[in-house]
C-alpha cells in the first residue's frame, strides 16, 4: 500500500470523524446529559470500534479477493451499491435520529456499527482497496503466470492488509471525532448541531455518490 493510499484512508477517516452521524454528536449529547466531560470521552472508543468493525468487514473482503477479475467484480459492484445507496440518502425526507442517551459501551459499539454500515461507511473505503488490489494482480501477473490458480490468489496476508487500511482510517477518524466532539462541547450547543446534522448528511450522500460513480469508473 502506497503513501497516497493511505492518505486517502486517513482523509477518508477525516471525513467521517466530521460526520456528526457517524457518532460523535450522541457523545457529545451524552456529555451534556451527564454534565460530564469524562462521559464524553468514554463514549468516543465504543463509537470508534462499531465503526471499526463496519468498515474493517468490507475492507477484509475485498483486500482478500486480490485478483483483477474479483477486484474489478467487487469493485463495480460496491460502486453500484454506493452511487444506489447515496441517490436513497439524498432523495430521502427523512435522516436518522438518535433513541435514548443511557447506553452500555457495548450497546454504544453496536449503535455505531450499525449507523456506520447504513451510512455505507465501509463502502468508501473501496476506490483505494479495489485499487490496491487490482495493482497487486498486475504486478504479479507474470510471476503467477502458469503457477496458481486466480482464485487462490486471496491470502489470509491479503485480508490482514485490510484490516490495517481499515485501522489507519479509523485512526484518523477517531482523532478528528475526538476533536469536534470536545470543540462543540466546549463551545457550541446541540440546537445548532441539529440543524448542521441535516446539512452534513446531504454533503455524506453526496459525496457516496461521487465516491460510487469513481468506483464504477476506474475499474470498469
Amino acid at each position: 500500500m502506497t503513501g497516497g493510499q493511505l492518505a486517502v484512508l486517513a482523509a477518508l477517516g477525516a471525513f467521517h470523524g466530521l460526520n456528526p452521524a457517524m457518532g460523535w454528536l450522541f457523545a457529545v449529547a451524552r456529555g451534556m446529559q451527564e454534565l460530564s466531560r469524562a462521559v464524553l470521552l468514554r463514549s468516543l472508543p465504543p463509537i470508534a470500534a462499531g465503526h471499526l468493525a463496519s468498515v474493517a468487514i468490507v475492507a477484509a473482503v475485498v483486500s482478500a479477493t486480490q485478483s483483477v477479475v474479483a477486484g474489478n467484480v467487487v469493485a463495480i459492484g460496491g460502486g453500484a451499491v454506493l452511487v444506489g445507496f447515496g441517490l436513497w440518502r439524498l432523495l430521502s425526507a427523512r435522516h436518522f435520529r438518535w433513541a435514548g442517551m443511557r447506553l452500555s459501551s457495548a450497546q454504544l459499539a453496536g449503535w455505531s456499527f450499525l449507523m456506520s454500515s447504513a451510512h455505507g461507511a465501509g463502502l468508501m473505503l473501496l476506490p483505494v482497496l479495489a485499487t490496491t488490489s487490482v495493482t497487486a494482480g498486475g504486478g504479479h501477473a507474470a510471476h503467477l503466470a502458469g503457477a496458481a490458480p486466480d482464485g487462490l490468489a486471496g491470502t489470509p496476508a491479503a485480508a490482514l492488509d485490510g484490516l490495517f487500511a481499515a485501522g489507519v482510517h479509523t485512526l484518523a477518524m477517531f482523532a478528528v471525532m475526538a476533536t469536534c466532539a470536545l470543540l462543540v462541547y466546549e463551545f457550541v450547543g446541540l440546537k445548532v448541531l441539529r440543524r448542521a446534522w441535516f446539512n452534513m448528511d446531504k454533503v455524506w450522500a453526496g459525496v457516496m455518490v461521487a465516491a460510487g460513480a469513481l468506483t464504477i469508473a476506474l475499474t470498469a
